[in-house]
């Protein structure tokens, strides 16, 4: 995209992000929102499919190449084109997110002369389960990028505590921001029986057997083998049930992973594995359950958005899933890794038409309450201000 004018008296502020389906799917609602109270706003990333949506959508879109793998000699040529870039338009704000493009774009501003930097921590590549050597790294990282920050917004609490106890930044600095969802598009009642039966008879699934539901990316990390795993021990008690699979393959991570991995587990009959979609109202209203059983997360959207259905979700008991998830209220946690307890999670649910309902229940209130993602972007608008005065 060629340089774009600038418009006296508004500031210009510019959305970080390895790829272009982060901007889209993660970040346009808030980058719309940002646009709405008066500031320029633009997006950055590698190019991809979805830069046509946030073009559409107003919101103007500057390719660099980026990956989410660590490539040296790449990201050098990354970090070179975002300082080439920073300095010919002349952001008043950047304004990064994930952890390579923070460090990547977050350097760049501060070589670039960028007024105002801030961050945005979806959460840390290091958990409690990372060997020593890469969690030294992945900390130095961290701190390389914190030192290029005006402020850090974390997503979850325990991040905080954890950016202090690793002397990524100190306290203070590092300020809670939350993570919200569409309340109103997450909502059953928007939704027809009809349209549902219909989408039901399409995909496949038995209408008189229980659905458990997984929303993300399909890697190991996000925990699907010891999903598919306890969806075999679930069927030997609930021999029906049906798994819905929905999220992108990953081909760009090493741990990527493709429908056939179900074939190992035995359940390949029972699963249903359909891609990217963009009517997740409508499949989350198709789930008994959801499961997001990941090793490590910031502030996960999937459990929000079928909280906000009044869906119970059962996941890890990690940092950011324990935001998202109350144990008893709006769902189920429990230990990374055991499939074995997850199985029994999920038997005693599904087993429970009442605790369910409860449960969806209790989850449309918390939604209601906490997951607004109108007062996300509030907090940052208000960050905006209070660095730019």
């Amino acid at each position: 995209m060629p340089g774009t004018a600038r418009h006296p008296g508004k500031p210009r502020v510019a959305h970080v992000t390895t790829v272009d389906l982060s901007l889209r799917y993660l970040l346009l609602n808030q980058l719309q929102r940002i646009r709405d109270e008066g500031y320029e706003v633009f997006g950055i990333s590698a190019d991809g499919p979805d830069v046509a949506a946030l073009e559409a959508s107003g919101i103007p879109h500057f390719a660099v190449p980026m990956t989410r793998r660590f490539t040296p000699v790449a990201d050098l040529r990354a970090l070179w084109s975002l300082v080439r870039l920073m300095r010919r338009e002349r952001f008043d704000v950047v304004h990064t997110h994930t952890p390579k493009a923070g460090l990547l774009g977050q350097l760049a501003a501060r070589m670039s002369g960028v007024p105002v930097v801030v961050n945005t921590l979806h959460g840390f590549y290091f958990h409690d389960r990372t060997k020593p050597a890469p969690r030294r790294f992945y900390v130095w990282m961290e701190r390389i990028a914190a030192r290029c920050s005006d402020t850090i917004l974390s997503q979850n609490r325990e991040d905080m505590a954890t950016a202090v106890a690793e002397r990524i930044a100190p306290p203070g600095f590092i300020k809670w921001l939350g993570n919200g969802i569409d309340i109103h598009r997450f909502d059953r009642r928007r939704l027809s029986s009809e349209a549902l039966d219909a989408l039901r008879r399409e995909i496949g699934l038995d209408a008189k057997a229980p659905v458990v539901g997984f929303v993300g990316r399909l890697v190991e990390e996000k925990g699907i083998l010891e999903l598919l795993d306890a969806v075999r021990k679930v069927s030997s008690e609930i021999p029906d049930v049906q798994l819905l699979v929905v999220g992108p393959f990953d081909e760009e991570k090493p741990d990527a992973l493709r429908a056939d991995v179900a074939e190992r587990y035995g359940v390949q009959e029972r699963c249903h594995f359909l891609g990217m979609r963009h009517d997740m109202p409508e499949l989350y209203a198709l789930m008994d359950v959801l499961v997001l059983p990941s090793h490590r997360e910031g502030f996960p959207r999937a459990p929000m958005e079928a909280s906000a259905m009044g869906v119970p979700a059962v996941v890890t008991d990690i940092r950011g899933c324990r935001e998202a998830v109350e144990h008893g209220v709006n769902g189920l946690l429990f230990p990374v890794g055991d499939s074995d307890a997850l199985a029994n999670a999920l038997v005693e649910l599904l087993r429970d038409d009442a605790r369910r309902a409860e449960m969806g229940a209790a989850g449309r209130r918390m939604a209601e309450e906490r997951f607004d993602e109108q007062k996300v972007f509030d907090r940052v608008l208000g960050e905006y201000e209070r660095l730019l005065s």
